[in-house]
C-alpha cells in the first residue's frame, strides 16, 4: 500500500495543504520547526486515529481553529480508498470511501504506519509501558481482534480497579462481583497474551535475520515475553484464561490491600536480548540500536505477512541516529519495498548515493515546495 496523497486543514502548523507523493521514498527537507514531523504526524494520524507524540488532541488542531482535518487517498491491492479523519470539540469522526464509520475501530487498519524515530530506541531501553505501548499500536493494526479485546481488557480493568479501591476502603463487601469481574479481565486478557506470544514469535524471526545480517552473523537476537503466568507451556488463550483466573485468585487480598490489579497484560514486559545477554541492561549503545532497528526493519514483514499489504514508513531525523553502516542497511532494506517518508535537514553522504530517485520536498513555515528531480 501507499499514500498516493494528503490534504490537511488547519493541522498543526499547516493551515492548508494538498501535496501528492512518490509511491517509493519521500524526503521531507527542512530546518527544525518548518513542519516537516508534523508532516510525519499527519499520516501517522489519518492512520491510527491519534497522534505518536502526545495524548491532547487539541494541540493538533491550529493555534484559535476548533476542526483540524486530514484526507488522503491510500492504494491498495484492492484499489484506491479515500480517507477521511476529522478532530473537533466533539470528538473524532472518521471516513473511509467517504462513509461515516460508527467505531474507530472500524478506521483504525486501512492505513499501516511503521514510525521510526530517535525516541523509538526506547523501545530498547525505556520503560515497560513504551514497549507495551509499541505491542499494542503495531499489532492492533495488523489484528481488529487483538484491538478489540485490548479495549474490552481496558474498561474491565478500569471498573476492576475502582472496584479494588472501594472494596480497600471498605465502601464495597462483594466478592462475588469481583470474582465476575476477574473472569471477565481473565478472559480479555488470556486473549491479548496469546495474540502477543504468536506475533512476537514471528516478529523475531524477522528481527533476527535482520540482525544477523547487520552484525554479520556474530551476534543473535532473541525476544522474551515477561508476565507472571507460565507460557513455558501455556501459550493459547484456552490455556491462558485459567491460568489467570488462578493468579487473581491467589493475589486477591494483596490487590483489594493495594487497590489496583497488579498481574496481566497491562503489567507485562518485553525484553531483547543479545547472545542471551540482557540488551537493556547490559547491552552497547550500538547493540541498543542495532536491536532497535532491527525489531522496526522486521516489522515491515510482519504486517505485510499478517495484513497481505505492505506497511508506509516513516522516518523522523533517524539517519542522524545512525553510523554509516546501519544507514546503508537501512536505505537498502527500504529501497522499492515500502513507500518511506523521511525527515532530515539535508540528504547528503549514504542516503543521497543510495535512494533511488527520491521525490523531494522543501519545507518552510507550514508549506511544501517540491525539488526538480536531479
Amino acid at each position: 500500500m501507499y499514500l498516493e496523497n494528503l490534504a490537511l486543514h488547519d493541522f498543526r502548523n499547516y493551515a492548508d495543504l494538498t501535496v501528492n507523493f512518490s509511491s517509493g521514498v519521500n524526503v521531507l527537507l527542512g530546518q527544525n520547526a518548518q513542519g516537516k514531523t508534523n508532516l510525519l504526524e499527519a499520516i501517522y494520524v489519518l492512520a491510527l486515529t491519534r497522534s505518536h507524540r502526545t495524548a491532547n488532541d487539541k494541540e493538533l488542531i491550529r493555534w484559535q481553529t476548533t476542526t483540524a482535518t486530514l484526507k488522503g487517498r491510500l492504494h491498495k491491492n484492492t484499489g484506491s480508498v479515500p480517507l477521511e479523519l476529522e478532530l473537533g470539540r466533539h470528538g473524532k469522526r472518521a471516513r473511509v470511501n467517504h462513509l461515516e464509520q460508527a467505531k474507530l475501530s472500524q478506521y483504525i487498519g486501512n492505513l499501516n504506519v511503521i514510525v521510526f524515530a530517535p525516541e523509538d530506541l526506547a523501545i530498547v531501553k525505556g520503560a515497560p509501558a513504551v514497549r507495551r505501548r509499541f505491542m499494542d499500536m503495531e499489532f492492533g493494526q495488523m489484528s481488529p481482534k487483538y484491538l478489540y479485546n485490548l479495549s474490552q481488557y481496558r474498561t474491565i480493568l478500569k471498573q476492576r480497579n475502582q472496584y479494588l479501591r472501594q472494596l480497600n476502603r471498605q465502601q464495597a463487601k462483594d466478592k462475588v462481583y469481583l470474582g465476575v469481574l476477574s473472569d471477565q479481565l481473565a478472559a480479555f486478557g488470556a486473549e491479548i497474551i496469546a495474540k502477543r506470544l504468536e506475533l512476537l514469535q514471528q516478529l523475531q524471526t524477522w528481527a533476527q535475520q535482520v540482525h544477523a545480517t547487520i552484525t554479520q552473523e556474530q551476534e543473535t537476537l532473541t525476544f522474551h515475553y515477561v508476565t507472571q503466568v507460565d507460557t513455558t507451556q501455556t501459550t493459547t488463550a484456552a490455556e491462558l484464561y485459567p491460568a489467570l483466573q488462578a493468579l487473581y485468585q491467589q493475589q486477591q487480598a494483596k490487590e483489594i490491600f493495594q487497590g489496583t490489579t497488579l498481574l496481566g497484560p497491562h503489567r507485562d514486559d518485553l525484553q531483547f536480548s543479545v547472545n542471551d545477554k540482557n540488551v537493556q541492561t547490559f547491552g552497547s549503545q550500538g547493540q541498543q540500536r542495532t536491536t532497535a532497528l532491527s525489531v522496526k526493519l522486521a516489522e515491515i514483514d510482519l504486517m505485510k505477512a499478517e495484513t497481505g499489504e505492505y506497511p508506509v514508513l516513516l522516518l523522523d531525523d533517524v539517519l542522524s541516529e545512525l553510523d554509516a553502516a546501519r544507514q546503508t542497511h537501512l536505505l537498502t532494506a527500504i529501497q522499492d519495498k515500502v513507500q518511506t517518508f523521511l525527515t532530515t535537514p539535508s540528504l547528503d553522504g549514504v542516503a543521497r548515493k543510495l535512494i533511488k530517485a527520491p521525490k523531494v520536498f522543501e519545507v518552510n513555515q507550514g508549506s511544501l515546495h517540491e525539488e526538480e528531480p536531479q
